[in-house]
């Protein structure tokens, strides 16, 4: 990816957007001043601590989608498993932080990047910024929103047959109800205004990933659970595309595509404060995605589904857990995933800003707020829409997040820091980054491949609308 890239330009926006038209200024290389679009100066407000910047972080990567960790690990096996887990905690906590050095240098230099399509304009080129940086993380934090729609829709069906075993209410109706709730939130008007909805995320990311991981171990020791197995298939191709699958599962729920955002959000000086915010989010993960995939893995061995709490519930319709453990774990995924569906959809946010909001006016003008509630409400009813049509959709993310979370979260941030900060090639950052970029590549190719095999596969159990 470094290949051809341009030197860095001067196009780039100020953190300071704390006033409207008068303070949305920055001063280039070239001492010109340009003047910040809507979206960064109404959506990504530097105003937040180092705390924020871990609850907007922690919101971000620990997700609902930790759940399918012990589905993974079926595909992996224990020291695979482990092994991958180790790997992903580690390298995506060293890439984050090569995201944040650049965009502190850069800082520094009076060219702050709001945006990671900022960070391509100016590190590789205009051409990358457009048309891969860009529409790759706008795929990925879109279908992020509308993956997080159709998990609420299952958390609130979950909840339902529990209470009534036999209702009569679609999967589509519980998503449309969730859309709904997450239309609400969607207009709240800042990144920085969902730093207590971010804490509140947390909390309950530790509550339900410490329910999974206590109903696991009540699980794996009740006489009524299914035996352990935890044997690979048999089949080697099947063993193999499974391995694929599985590590770009581990990668996607490590995944992130939001880090120069969630720094934008940070009053200058933004020095340090990202590494802090870091050292907290990894903090709960540890805690959660290690215990989560842990005690799932060994409960359940290989019948492992995609998300562990599916485990609970028997073929049979008997639960291994108390009913009101499963729907009080239920209930805190649910309400986390309106926060996560609220964070990643901030990049469409401030894209529809950009594009509608006039930037001379007040934020809390009848100018910008009519434009703001009908086009966030719009990209929300869009988001509803395909979850409700599409419930096969998780088959469909895999394949975006092979294909997008890999490449920025695990690729871009290593090729970013050789170009700008040009270590030495004979020293081991160097080649410690360019063995990262090169391969997590190749996993990006080999997962995406898996991927789409696997929504082949399933392609014949398709059907819109469907209630599964």
């Amino acid at each position: 990816m470094g290949t051809g890239a341009a030197p860095p330009t001067s196009m780039a926006v100020d953190g300071s957007t704390n006033g409207y038209a008068a303070a949305a200024v920055t001063v280039s290389s070239a001492g010109e001043q340009k003047q910040l679009d809507a979206g960064a100066l109404f959506v990504l407000k530097s105003k937040g601590s180092w705390l924020h910047c871990g609850y907007h972080l922690t919101t971000s990567i620990v997700a609902p989608a930790l759940l399918s960790l012990p589905f993974a690990f079926a595909s992996l096996g224990w020291a695979p498993g482990v092994l991958f887990l180790v790997i992903g905690a580690a390298v995506t906590f060293y890439s984050y932080n090569l995201l944040s050095l650049v965009l502190e240098h850069h800082a520094q230099l009076g060219r702050r990047q709001l945006r990671f399509r900022d960070m391509a304009h100016d590190i590789l080129g205009p051409r990358w910024g457009r048309f891969y940086i860009g529409p790759i993380q706008f795929s990925v934090c879109f279908g992020a929103v509308i993956g997080a729609a159709l998990l609420g829709g299952q958390s609130m069906k979950s909840i339902y047959l529990i209470a009534r075993p036999d209702g009569m209410m679609k999967l589509y109706e519980f998503v449309v109800i969730f859309g709904a709730f997450m239309l609400i939130l969607a207009q709240i008007p800042s990144f920085h205004s969902l730093r207590h909805i971010n804490l509140i995320s947390l909390m309950l990311c530790l509550a339900y990933s410490a329910c999974a991981t206590a109903g696991s171990i009540h699980a794996g020791h009740s006489s009524t659970a299914p035996p352990r197995d935890y044997s690979l298939p048999s089949d080697s191709q099947d063993r193999v595309f499974g391995v694929f699958n599985a590590i770009a599962i581990v990668a996607t729920t490590f995944g992130n595509g939001i880090i120069p955002e969630i720094q934008a959000t940070a009053a200058p000086p933004v020095t340090g404060k990202m590494f802090k915010g870091l050292c907290l989010c990894y903090t709960i993960v540890v805690m959660t995605f290690f215990s989560v995939a842990i005690s799932g893995y060994w409960a359940f061995g290989n019948r492992a589904q995609g998300s562990i709490t599916a485990n609970f519930i028997l073929q049979d319709g008997s639960v291994l857990v108390p009913k009101w453990f499963l729907m009080m774990t239920n209930v805190f995924v649910l309400l986390q995933l309106a926060a996560v569906g609220v964070v990643y959809l901030q990049p469409t946010n401030e894209v529809l800003e950009g594009l509608f909001a006039d930037p001379t006016k007040d934020q809390y003008s009848s100018r910008n707020v009519v434009p703001r509630l009908i086009f966030r409400s719009l990209s929300i009813v869009i988001a509803t829409l395909i979850a409700a049509m599409l419930p096969f959709f998780g088959d469909l993310n895999a394949v975006i997040g092979a294909f997008g979370f890999l490449p920025l979260d695990f690729t871009v941030p290593s090729v970013l820091y050789n170009i700008t900060f040009k270590p030495s090639r004979r020293s081991f950052i160097f080649w410690l980054n360019a063995a990262i970029a090169a391969v997590f590549s190749l996993l990006a190719v080999l997962g995406s491949i898996s991927a789409v095999r696997q929504v082949i596969l399933d392609a014949k159990t398709y059907k819109l609308f469907a209630d599964i």
